[in-house]
C-alpha cells in the first residue's frame, strides 16, 4: 500500500474502443510517479485493468498495456482498402444473418449512410469527414469484427463447431469475443491475480447475474481472477457478445449495464483505507448544445447511461463520516465516564462491538476525487467501436495530456 492512511484508486469506465483513452491516462500517472494500491473497471475497463494488475511485466506496465492497444488497432479492417467485391460479399453475408433479428433497418448500405451523412453535415468539412470516418469504421467492426478480439459468428470457420451456424434464429449472441482471451494470454500472468499472489495492486472487476440482475464483484483478494472474469465483465449484451458462464447456475454480462463507474464496489471491498480516486470518464457528463437530429439523439441518451453516477455515493461517503465522528465523540464520552455512568457490563460490551464495526471497520474516507474525461467534439453512436490505428493511437494520447494537465494544475473535485 502507498501508506498506512490513504490509497491511490483509480476507477475505470467501460466503452469499448474508447478504453484507449484509459490506457493514456495510466501512462500519465506512472509517469508521474503516482502508485496505485486498487485498480476496479468493468467492461474494456476491467480489461484495462485487468492488464495493469496482472502484467506480465514487472516494469513498463504501461506500454506494455499501450501495446495491447496497438495490437487490438492491428485487427481493424480498413474497408477502404478492400476491394469492393469483398465488401459486398462480407457485407450481404452479414445482412442474411441479421434480417433474422430484425436489424435489417439498422444496416442501410453504406454508400446510402455516407451519402445521408455528407448530406446532414455538409456546411462543417472538418466533421463530415470525421463522421464518414466513424461510420466506415462502425461498419468494419459490424461486418468484420476484430480478430484480436472479437469475430462474427457467421464466419465460415464457425460451420464445423458451432452447432447452431445454419439456425441463426436461435443465436442469442452474434459475435464471439473469445478471442480477447487468446490475446490477453501475452499481456496477463493470471497466478498474480488471486490472493496472496504477489501482485501489488488489488483488482477489482464488475459483471451481472442475467437471471437474477445482482451485481457480480470479482475481488483478486478474496478469489483467483481468470480469463473468465474478464470475459464476462466486457460481455456486453447490446454489442450482441455472449452471456459468460462464471460457475455452475451463474451466467455473467457486462457490469456496465448496473454501473459503469464501479466505485461502490471499491469502497465495500476495501472499508478501512482512506482513498484518493482517479476516475476515468469515457461518457460526458455535460454537453454545450442539444442533439441536432436521431442520431444525434441516441448518441446523447446512450452518454447519459454510461456518464458517471458516483457523485451520490461519494455524498453518501462524506455523510457517514461525519456520523462515524459523532460515533467516535459519544464513544469517547462514555469510555471516558464509565464509572460515573454505571452503565450495565453486557450493555457496554454491545456498545463496544457495535464501535468496532462502525469505527474501525467502515471508517474510510474519500480524501480527494480527481475525474479525467475524455472530450467528445464530434459525437457519434459508434465511436466507441473505432479501432483504426489512429484513433486508438489520437486516444492515447488525449488520455495522457488529460492526465498531465490535472495533475500539474491540482483540479481537485471533492
Amino acid at each position: 500500500m502507498s501508506n498506512n492512511t490513504i490509497e491511490n484508486v483509480l476507477i475505470l469506465q467501460g466503452g469499448g474502443s474508447l478504453g484507449a483513452f484509459g490506457c493514456g491516462v495510466y501512462k500519465a500517472l506512472v509517469k508521474n510517479n503516482i502508485h496505485l494500491d486498487v485498480i476496479a473497471g468493468t467492461s474494456i475497463g476491467g480489461i484495462n485493468a485487468a492488464i495493469i494488475a496482472g502484467s506480465k511485466r514487472e516494469d513498463n506496465i504501461d506500454q506494455l498495456l499501450e501495446n495491447f492497444w496497438l495490437e487490438l488497432s492491428e485487427g481493424f479492417v480498413d474497408i477502404d482498402k478492400l476491394s469492393p467485391f469483398s465488401v459486398w460479399n462480407w457485407y450481404m453475408k452479414t445482412l442474411q444473418v441479421l434480417s433474422k433479428f430484425d436489424y435489417y433497418p439498422y444496416y442501410s448500405p453504406l454508400s446510402a449512410a455516407v451519402a445521408g451523412i455528407k448530406e446532414t453535415y455538409s456546411s462543417n468539412r472538418i466533421e463530415m469527414e470525421m463522421k464518414v470516418k466513424q461510420i466506415k469504421s462502425f461498419y468494419s467492426s459490424a461486418i468484420f469484427g476484430n480478430n484480436k478480439m472479437f469475430v462474427p459468428r457467421w464466419i465460415p470457420e464457425y460451420a464445423l463447431k458451432d452447432p447452431e451456424y445454419f439456425t441463426p434464429q436461435k443465436w442469442t449472441f452474434l459475435y464471439d469475443h473469445s478471442p480477447l482471451a487468446k490475446t490477453l494470454e501475452r499481456y496477463i500472468n493470471y497466478d498474480k491475480l488471486k490472493p496472496e499472489g504477489n501482485s501489488n495492486v488489488r483488482l477489482i472487476l464488475t459483471a451481472v447475474n442475467v437471471l437474477n440482475a445482482r451485481p457480480l464483484t470479482f475481488d483478486s483478494y478474496k478469489e483467483q481472477i481468470t480469463a473468465t472474469h474478464v470475459l464476462a465483465t466486457s460481455a456486453y449484451p447490446t454489442y450482441n457478445f455472449s452471456w459468460i458462464k462464471v460457475k455452475d447456475g451463474v451466467f455473467a454480462w457486462d457490469g456496465s449495464l448496473l454501473s459503469n463507474t464501479p466505485l461502490r464496489e471499491v469502497i465495500e471491498a476495501s472499508p478501512k483505507r482512506d482513498k484518493r480516486i482517479y476516475i476515468i470518464e469515457n461518457y460526458p457528463k455535460n454537453i454545450d448544445s442539444l442533439p441536432k437530429n436521431i442520431p444525434e439523439v441516441y448518441h446523447r441518451a446512450r452518454d447519459i447511461m454510461f456518464s458517471d453516477k458516483t457523485e451520490h455515493n461519494i455524498q453518501m461517503s462524506k455523510v457517514i463520516s461525519r456520523y462515524l465522528d459523532y460515533i467516535e465523540e459519544l464513544y469517547q464520552t462514555i469510555e471516558n465516564n464509565v464509572d460515573k455512568l454505571r452503565i450495565d457490563e453486557k450493555q457496554l460490551k454491545r456498545i463496544r462491538q457495535k464501535y468496532k464495526i462502525y469505527k474501525q471497520e467502515h471508517g474510510a474516507e474519500i480524501k480527494e476525487i480527481y475525474h479525467v474525461k475524455r472530450e467528445e467534439p464530434y459525437p457519434h453512436m459508434s465511436e466507441n467501436a473505432d479501432f483504426s490505428p489512429q484513433t486508438i493511437k489520437n486516444s492515447i494520447k488525449e488520455g495522457e495530456e488529460k492526465t498531465n494537465e490535472i495533475i500539474k494544475n491540482k483540479k481537485l473535485f471533492k
